[in-house]
């Protein structure tokens, strides 16, 4: 060992820092600790909300199923009805694997998205549409979580909403798969559903 306490104390933290390594790379829980963080998107999360029927939804009632999430709002001009249609026609040419997924809709407007509003909108699409709404604090809550990007452009009764337009897979396990961009087709989206299901 170096007489020098300095090239001693740098030998030590070389050291230590040579060990955590071996620990973050090797071992489970080391690695768990880093790819928990850096391998997986952290999209999605718990929510309450409210669906077209009045009843109340967690993530947890989708357990099991690939889910199709898109936020929008009823008296969206363009975006949301092009998009809602392209999921409806990409379930219907999944065919039966249909069943195992479940496309859903949460509005970023709560105050003119009510249950009834959305209940009429979501009649216009594929029938096993989930639309969701809660109060202003619920839908905050989960569009943090999804990390969607949300606020209310214009004055007056005809306001619009800017927001992100993404569509969002996740997993049967809740888990975020992937994401699809507002120029991705019914096709595109079938394709991709195919492989996984």
């Amino acid at each position: 060992m170096p007489k020098n306490p300095l090239v001693r104390a740098v030998a030590f933290v070389a050291l230590l820092l040579a060990i955590a390594a071996a620990v973050l790379v090797y071992m489970p829980w080391g690695r768990s600790l880093w790819q928990g963080r850096a391998g997986a998107a952290l999209i999605g999360g718990p929510f309450h909300l409210t669906d077209q029927n009045g009843k109340a939804r967690t993530e947890a009632d989708f357990r099991g199923q690939y889910l199709l999430v898109f936020f929008g709002y009823t008296n969206c001009p363009d975006v949301c009805p092009t998009t809602l249609q392209v999921l409806t026609d990409a379930m219907a040419k999944l065919g039966p694997a249909a069943g195992k997924v479940t496309p859903i809709f949460i509005t970023v407007d709560p105050e003119r998205d009510t249950v009834a509003a959305l209940k009429d909108y979501a009649a216009n699409f594929d029938p096993r549409l989930v639309a969701l709404t809660g109060s202003p604090a619920e839908i905050a809550a989960v569009a943090k979580e999804y990390r969607v990007y949300y606020a209310k452009s214009g004055e007056g009764p005809n306001y619009g909403m800017d927001h992100t337009g993404l569509v969002y897979l996740m997993g049967p396990d809740g888990a975020f798969v992937t994401h699809f961009t507002p120029q991705a087709t019914a096709d595109d989206i079938a394709t991709d559903l195919r492989q996984r299901l």
